[in-house]
């Protein structure tokens, strides 16, 4: 079956520089140019919105997950193709990791964060084997990459878990890698 639908992981605010809200779009029309489906949270807000317009504006399919309370407050993004409502926000990255054959994450704050972790965590601990992407928009993600380098070297976290995690700066660049993840299986890490 193949890589169709990528799940991005950004902020609901844009950051201190217009190269981000640049950067998501970018990867918005690149994904839809590939053919690939868009999986987002949703919202109108910062990144997402400029990720979902970028994607619209190349003629691609998106397909938001919002929950409730942000839709009830008018935050549901409009250029969503299809749109679900989830209760929570657990429901949300739930629904989220099951649509998605990757992952990416754009800079963001500390809900974005939470989610690349749990999706990472579940490939350790449950054995998915979908790759995983950070686009490194500005260096943002260096910082995080050199401590997660830490924990290898100072093993706490095996290497080829490490490897998992695809790193780039240019979206077309990130995608090509990502079709050409070859999985590392549990066994190898624990």
């Amino acid at each position: 079956m193949g890589l169709q639908r990528v799940a991005v992981f950004c902020g609901s605010n844009v950051g201190d520089s217009n190269a981000y809200r640049n950067a998501a779009a970018a990867l918005g029309k690149a994904l839809a140019a590939d053919g690939l489906s868009v999986v987002f949270g949703g919202t109108n807000k910062g990144l997402m919105e400029a990720l979902a317009a970028g994607a619209s504006e190349a003629g691609g399919t998106i397909h938001g997950v919002i929950t409730r309370g942000l839709a009830d407050r008018g935050q549901a993004c409009r250029y969503s193709t299809e749109l679900e409502v989830v209760e929570t926000r657990s429901e949300r990255k739930l629904r989220m990791s099951e649509l998605a054959d990757a992952f990416v994450a754009l800079p963001g704050g500390i809900g974005t964060l939470e989610e690349l972790f749990e999706v990472w965590v579940n490939a350790q601990f449950e054995g998915h084997t979908k790759p995983m992407g950070l686009l490194n928009t500005e260096g943002y993600f260096a910082h995080l990459m050199a401590f997660i380098d830490e924990m290898v070297k100072r093993a706490f976290l095996p290497a080829a878990q490490r490897q998992m995690v695809i790193v780039e700066s240019d979206p077309h660049d990130l995608i090509a890698r990502m079709r050409r993840f070859e999985p590392v299986t549990v066994s190898k890490w624990l």
